[in-house]
């Protein structure tokens, strides 16, 4: 176990972080299901944007990678565009 005072508190912040990461991630992905079974093309629409944005704050605070990211938002556009 940690004896310095500031370890201590990095794992106090790292748990919180972790929630929170693990809270964003599984709504988002819960939202590109929600996107996957849609077949109204306006209301896929409507959700590829919020997916994206979604998607992309992931990227930006590293909870997925880069690449991962763009992927992701690639594979979504290809189907709302074939709807």
């Amino acid at each position: 176990m940690a004896n310095h005072k500031s370890a201590l508190k990095r794992i106090r912040s790292n748990g919180a972080k972790r929630l929170r990461n693990r809270y964003q991630s599984k709504t988002t992905r819960t939202f590109i299901k929600r996107l996957r079974h849609t077949t109204d093309k306006t209301e896929a629409q409507e959700l590829l944007k919020k997916v994206t944005g979604m998607i992309d704050k992931l990227a930006k605070r590293n909870i997925i990678h880069k690449n991962n990211a763009s992927n992701k938002k690639s594979k979504l556009t290809k189907y709302v565009n074939s709807l």
